[in-house]
């Protein structure tokens, strides 16, 4: 088979497409044909050699990264149950990689069955990214009444929070960078999209809560840390809430106990192993995804995907590091 593989930390071009023996499922695994294979941020830090701690420890070398993918079933271990062959199927591979690639090999118990109506790029996208939007969600509790600012609204889990913070009627402020992401976001029903690559993108908000007679946001969804969530951090009102689902400025969001005391503001972090806390147990991570795949195959979530071919995985890193991409970033082989 081909599969990309990494034989050195650093630049995306290590990324390399290569021939490889194809894999054999062990005893109650599968094997999958892949058709789409999700591309997260941590792939990248991983595939740099910069990856600060969490619950991913880094490859040993050579590897073939990535942990999403979707495709059909196309050999089965000892004991594994024969109906699963031939079935279009999505899984998480969980801490083992060997995601970017014509054939993986996963654990049965990982399977989701996909309903007909579902397309693979599509449930790779929730398979991963939608079951954290799905774990923000039920932390950040949203309702009609709120109005919520969520940061990188044009990515994969902005997009999809953009939607559902709509569809239970609150009033979403939707902060991206550049025209063409805050177009996006005003197209999926944002009542304000705003660029904060701009210096006066909290005025503009401010202004807007301002004429809407709001003293402030009531919640941030914030996957960017640094100087950003410091900023957006000022625009809620007394008692708001700030939601930490990543920080993909390099550096988590850092404020004084005494800072957040002062104007009622609770912070919380939702990465990680408190995704985990957050369910319970590795089954409710399991529920995390069913629910995901069930809103995207309903029509309730619609997520975005952008793709790039497996051949060039060292695209996608580099689209995914300089922030040119919308949604999620899915590998087609």
């Amino acid at each position: 088979m081909h599969a990309v593989r990494l034989h050195a930390f650093g630049p995306p071009e290590n990324l390399r497409l290569e021939e490889v023996p194809d894999p054999v499922p062990g005893p109650g695994q599968v094997r999958i044909a892949v058709t789409a294979a999700g591309v997260h941020l941590v792939d990248t830090t991983l595939r740099a050699g910069s990856y600060g701690g969490g619950p991913i420890e880094p490859p040993e070398l050579p590897t073939i990264p990535g942990r999403e993918v979707a495709g059909t079933v196309d050999a089965l271990g000892d004991g594994t149950d024969p109906a699963w062959l031939g079935r279009r199927v999505v899984a998480h591979l969980g801490m083992v990689p060997g995601g970017y690639a014509e054939l993986a090999v996963t654990d049965a118990a990982r399977l989701h069955a996909l309903p007909d109506g579902l397309d693979d790029a599509a449930a790779v996208a929730m398979i991963g990214t939608g079951r954290t939007t799905v774990g923000i969600l039920r932390l950040a509790g949203l309702r009609a009444d709120d109005t919520v600012v969520v940061l990188a609204a044009a990515g994969g889990i902005g997009t999809l929070l953009v939607q559902e913070a709509r569809r239970l009627g609150a009033t979403v402020v939707g902060a991206a960078g550049g025209a063409a992401k805050t177009a996006r976001v005003r197209e999926l029903g944002a009542s304000l999209a705003v660029d904060y690559g701009q210096r006066e993108w909290t005025a503009e908000v401010r202004d807007f809560l301002g004429a809407t007679g709001r003293a402030g946001a009531s919640v941030v969804l914030d996957p960017v840390g640094g100087g950003l969530a410091r900023a957006a951090i000022g625009l809620l009102a007394p008692g708001g809430r700030h939601l930490v689902y990543g920080w993909s400025a390099g550096e988590p969001p850092h404020f004084a106990d005494s800072e957040l005391a002062e104007r009622g503001i609770t912070s919380q972090t939702l990465v990680g192993p408190a995704l985990l806390r957050l369910t319970g147990t590795p089954e409710g991570l399991r529920a995390l995804e069913s629910e995901a795949l069930e809103a995207a195959a309903t029509g309730r979530l619609r997520p975005a995907v952008q793709l790039f071919p497996l051949a060039d995985a060292a695209g996608a890193h580099r689209a995914l590091e300089s922030r040119a991409t919308m949604g999620k970033v899915v590998l087609v082989p």
